[in-house]
């Protein structure tokens, strides 16, 4: 909910948007939309984007975005030239974002069900160039190559280098972390009117400058299935990774939330070296407004939480693996798509996860 405001600025265009969401939820003495977390949503109650087609009068493209949250920032500069469809497409971005760090940091509270703030925010600034290979009839890769800056921040904005238990939150034991990452993703996609499959493949590797540059491997993998079963439809998803090396806490996998395992709070379940984490869902559509659906998740750290530097799940008591049991309601209307999910951990604590898109500015 909000407004939105269009400029034409010679060639450049100028995208304005406000959102008045958490000033409605105030007003009606609601609590913000959360993820389940104990963490409101990023909702974006600010944004501005300017783009601009022919730059310097070659079709060179500048997109320059801004988005301001209640408790986080994101600016995003690309700027990317032409270059012949069969050659891999270059974009250069400088991105610099400030967010809390719940999904590692956060406390559990409830039975796991949300979690609260460890006080400790991550301020990263990353400069680099991307390439888009050209997209065969079913693969497509991007190689990107970027040198990344990352502090930890207090709830007050000051630089930090332990937590609240005295422990480290960076790899070197300073204010800050600094490396350049070397990234290849690769994805696979497959669909026809009865069923999908989509498969991507995600390797970092950190590429030692400097001495006091982190050095690691990291690699990720998301595997997702769907097929029509009559009216019905079912949806499975794998996600696993593992990384070696260098590590600080915050490039730990953390389990636990929303597009994890529901029923936990973000990062409630544990976080670790490596991590696997299942899906499954089954959506059955009842009428044109309304439709349910039952969903099985589960995930666990495959016992590497004690390998993650300071240990932050171990003494926060995240059990390390878990599953989340319950059952969703989907209500689409004309004026957007409201989804409200209930969902039950191991535990037995009840979570509900609500949210609202698309709606009419």
């Amino acid at each position: 909910m909000g407004a939105q405001k269009s400029i034409h600025a010679g060639k450049a265009k100028i995208d304005v948007n406000v959102d008045f969401t958490h000033k409605l939820c105030a007003s009606l003495m609601l609590p913000p939309l959360s993820n389940g977390s104990g963490s409101p949503l990023s909702l974006i109650i600010g944004s501005l984007c300017i783009k601009h087609p022919n730059l310097f009068g070659g079709s060179e493209k500048l997109d320059v975005s801004w988005d301001k949250g209640l408790y986080d920032s994101n600016v995003l500069m690309a700027y990317r030239r032409p270059r012949p469809e069969w050659l891999a497409q270059q974009s250069f971005v400088v991105q610099h974002s400030i967010s809390p760090e719940i999904g590692v940091h956060g406390i559990p509270m409830d039975n796991f069900s949300r979690s609260a703030s460890g006080g400790v925010n991550l301020s990263r600034l990353s400069v680099g160039m991307d390439l888009n290979e050209p997209a065969s009839s079913k693969w497509s890769s991007t190689t990107s190559i970027k040198f990344e800056h990352v502090r930890p921040l207090n709830d007050n904005g000051q630089s930090m280098s332990r937590d609240l238990d005295g422990f480290p939150v960076t790899c070197s034991g300073s204010p800050h972390d600094s490396m350049v990452i070397l990234k290849q993703e690769s994805r696979y996609a497959k669909a026809n009117d009865h069923s999908f499959f989509h498969f991507s493949l995600q390797i970092e590797q950190g590429i030692p400058v400097l001495s006091k540059w982190l050095i690691f491997n990291k690699f990720k993998f998301v595997a997702s299935k769907g097929v029509k079963l009559g009216p019905a439809f079912l949806l499975t998803r794998m996600t696993g990774g593992s990384i070696v090396g260098d590590m600080a806490p915050y490039q730990a996998f953390a389990i636990g939330g929303l597009g994890s395992v529901r029923g936990y709070g973000e990062g409630a379940v544990g976080s670790g070296r490596s991590c696997l984490v299942a899906n499954s869902e089954l959506t059955l559509p009842f009428n044109k407004m309304l439709e349910g659906a039952v969903f099985l998740d589960c995930g666990t750290d495959l016992g590497s939480a004690h390998h993650v530097p300071g240990n932050p799940a171990v003494r926060q008591g995240k059990p390390g693996s878990g599953v989340g049991l319950g059952y969703g309601l989907r209500l689409k209307s004309q004026f957007g798509h409201f989804v409200v999910d209930y969902a039950i951990n191991a535990c037995q604590q009840k979570t509900v996860y609500f949210g609202i898109s698309n709606l009419a500015s």
